[in-house]
């Protein structure tokens, strides 16, 4: 088991029967197993044995399993269990009159050599000895309920029944069993006589009459830490960026209302020769750039991304991708990637065409392989790493095959249909011609250049969005819960304008200084927002996460890559379709 599946396992325990996990789960790496911990609602049980592990000092496979216990220990591994499809949460003070809730609890604690408590250490005064492994091996499980009883659900059934609202655990560590007054149970780091771990669990039922079934999961939301200031920083950004964004449009379209007067009231003749700035470039600036087949693929499996974001933001929005459905987010991203080959494969044939492209088979085939081809093959190396390790959150050989199913089987021909009707339409017409010889691009000042244009404009859609992604990336490593899509939405949003309006308005300036090279400039000036992504998630990595062997920390960068890799299509397919509706905006009306 590596590291980061270790504490990415969300269900690695489960009370009763395990339902079958749908795609999301089984991509994100979920699994969800039996457990020996049985009880029955609304029976009390005390010191209920669970199991017992003996380690023998001879044994090797006992000297084995007690160093990966002492490594899960030491990297503060976490339990994930589910009761009703609710998750065990773990509570505990936090911030002075704030309780947090966390969905997972830790299987120990180690005291440092300093002698300092930390993590769970914390919480008990006995467990003072420095440089030793504490294990918890007794539960206190506390399960709420809502009663039946003078319910008309409860009428209909039967009044001895109820509605788990929340099930929280008390942790304890004891050396004796059944006795709480015990010393810890310690963890030896040198096995030198025989070691016997006994489990055990205890189970409280407590009637809750005022707390209601459909809003049980209110509780842990809202102990979530720096809620209030994550609303606070969310809306004092999006004043910002507002604000920002209104500063930028009154600085593009005042000169740019200017320009076009006067360029409409120079005569074709004499005044000619008084023409200046983004005019003089008007016979080159639909000229059709290099590597202009690329630029349509990642334009077209940018729109395919787009699309599938945006969908799925709106789905979890109203609710249907709720923390309670478990990996429906992933399952309904993927779904939504496959279906929208056909977006893809139009968009894509169409630009091409537009630059005078014959090649349309290859064009096909690109758009409907290389992008996927590249995330899946970063993810199959993934995979790869993560059998060579044992771990459960491999994904299994039939599992990939039906992944292949669905890119070949769906995603592929769609990708072909909508080429296909996009290679049937007309080329897009622009509203000025292109010049036959190429009009020459005057030396440029270093900051119309194309590299400070490109590294500058992608900081204001990054500052739009490093608030939501702090939140984001705690819910991906840090098993925090991510709920507040409503506001993810809105910076989404934001982000789209703020991409738009940067993209715009450093076009503007480099067609002022008669630099008609827009067309790769305005992709990867948006798009260079994914390299402050990346940044980003170095920085996370840097100072959030505990990471210390070279297999999770290359499991950690190659899902940052594709994650990456995602976000610099979709930004810079945004900038690309802002700059090309303001070229053909300018252009058409002088």
């Amino acid at each position: 088991m590596t590291e980061m599946n270790q504490q990415q396992e969300t269900a690695n325990n489960l009370f009763g029967r395990g339902p079958v996990e749908n795609l999301g789960q089984v991509v994100f790496g979920e699994r969800i197993r039996s457990s020996p911990y049985k009880f029955e609602f609304k029976n009390n049980q005390e010191w209920n044995y669970a199991c017992k592990k003996s380690y023998q000092p001879g044994n090797q496979e006992d000297l084995k399993k007690i160093e990966e216990l002492i490594h899960g220990i030491s990297l503060n591994y976490q339990h994930h269990w589910i009761v009703d499809n609710m998750p065990v949460t773990w509570c505990y003070q936090g911030e002075p009159g704030q309780l947090f809730c966390s969905t997972g609890f830790p299987m120990g604690c180690y005291l440092p050599k300093a002698g300092k408590p930390k993590d769970a250490c914390v919480m008990n005064p006995a467990f003072s000895k420095p440089d030793t492994y504490y294990i918890f091996n007794h539960i206190d499980l506390t399960i709420t309920y809502h009663g039946g009883k003078g319910e008309t659900w409860g009428t209909e059934l039967d009044d001895d029944i109820g509605r788990i609202l929340s099930v929280k655990v008390g942790l304890r560590s004891l050396s004796v069993e059944k006795d709480p007054t015990s010393p810890p149970m310690i963890v030896p780091k040198e096995l030198k006589e025989p070691l016997i771990i006994t489990y055990t669990y205890s189970v409280k039922f407590i009637d809750d009459p005022l707390t209601k079934w459909s809003s049980r999961w209110d509780y842990l939301l809202e102990s979530m830490p720096s809620a209030n200031i994550q609303w606070f920083s969310i809306l004092n950004s999006l004043v910002i960026v507002l604000f920002l964004s209104g500063m930028v449009a009154m600085i593009l379209l005042r000169p740019l209302h200017k320009d076009i007067a006067r360029y409409n009231q120079i005569d074709s003749g004499k005044d000619a020769q008084e023409e200046f700035g983004w005019k003089l470039v008007h016979g080159d600036i639909f000229r059709p750039p290099r590597k202009g087949m690329l630029l349509s693929v990642f334009v077209g499996s940018g729109v395919q991304v787009f699309i599938m974001t945006l969908i799925t933001l709106i789905f979890a929005c109203l609710g249907f991708l709720s923390p309670a459905n478990r990996g429906a987010l992933l399952t309904c991203a993927l779904v939504l990637y496959v279906c929208l080959g056909t977006p893809a494969g139009y968009v894509s044939s169409r630009i091409y065409k537009s630059f005078g492209g014959e090649r349309w088979k290859l064009n096909v085939l690109l758009t409907s392989m290389l992008c996927p081809g590249i995330v899946f093959g970063v993810f199959f190396v993934l995979n790869l790493v993560l059998w060579s390790k044992g771990s459960s959150g491999a994904i299994s050989f039939g599992i990939l095959v039906v992944l292949l199913a669905l890119w070949f089987g769906i995603s592929v021909p769609l990708t072909f249909v909508g080429a296909f009707f996009g290679f049937r339409k007309r080329p897009i017409e622009h509203p000025v011609r292109t010049n036959q010889i190429p009009r020459q691009v005057p030396d440029q000042s270093v900051y119309t250049r194309p590299a400070p244009g490109i590294v500058v404009g992608g900081v204001l859609p990054f500052g739009c969005i490093f608030i939501q992604l702090f939140f984001i990336l705690n819910s991906l490593w840090s098993n925090q819960m991510y709920y507040m899509f409503g506001f993810h939405f809105l910076v989404f949003i934001i982000l789209v304008i703020t991409c738009s309006e940067t993209t715009v308005l450093l076009c503007y300036f480099h067609l002022c200084a008669e630099d008609y090279h827009w067309w790769w400039r305005s992709f990867l000036t948006s798009g260079f927002t994914a390299f402050y992504l990346f940044m980003y998630c170095v920085h996370y990595f840097v100072t959030n996460l505990e990471i210390q062997d070279a297999t999770s920390t290359f499991l950690y960068f190659g899902y940052t890559f594709i994650m990456v890799f995602l976000f610099f299509l979709l930004s810079g397919t945004i900038g690309f379709f802002a700059c090309f509706w303001f070229v053909r905006k300018i252009y058409s009306v002088v």
